[in-house]
C-alpha cells in the first residue's frame, strides 16, 4: 500500500530504486508507531487528569516528558526522510541530465 502511494506521488516519471522505498517504508512505518503510541499516551493523560487522584496527576508528569520525546523523534524522522527524499531526487535529475533525458526539476508543493 505505501509502495503504491509513493508511485503515485512519483507519478511524474521519476524512478526510485527499491532500497530507497524500503528506506521511505521503514521511516514511514516508525513515525506510525511513534503516533500510535502518542495516542495511548494521550488518553492515558486524559484519564490521569480527569481522575484528579494526586498519584495519577503526578505520573502524568512523566507520560508528558515522554510525548514530548516521541514528538521530537517524530520531527526528526521527517527531517531525515525529507533528506533521504531530497538526495534522491538530486541523484535522479543527475541521471537524467546523463542521459539527456527529461530537465525539469520537481519543485516540492
Amino acid at each position: 500500500m505505501e509502495r503504491d502511494t509513493i508511485s503515485r506521488m512519483m507519478g511524474n516519471g521519476v524512478q526510485m530504486d527499491g532500497k530507497i522505498l524500503q528506506t521511505f517504508e521503514k521511516s514511514f512505518v516508525q513515525v506510525q508507531n511513534i503516533l500510535d503510541h502518542n495516542r495511548l499516551l494521550i488518553n492515558e493523560i486524559n484519564q490521569n487528569h480527569e481522575s484528579k487522584i494526586p498519584d495519577n496527576l503526578s505520573r502524568n508528569v512523566g507520560l508528558i516528558r515522554e510525548l514530548n520525546n516521541n514528538v521530537r523523534r517524530v520531527a526528526h524522522l521527517y527531517v531525515d526522510l525529507s533528506n533521504n527524499f531530497s538526495k534522491s531526487m538530486e541523484a535522479s535529475s543527475e541521471g537524467d541530465s546523463a542521459g539527456g533525458g527529461d530537465h525539469r526539476r520537481i519543485r516540492p508543493a
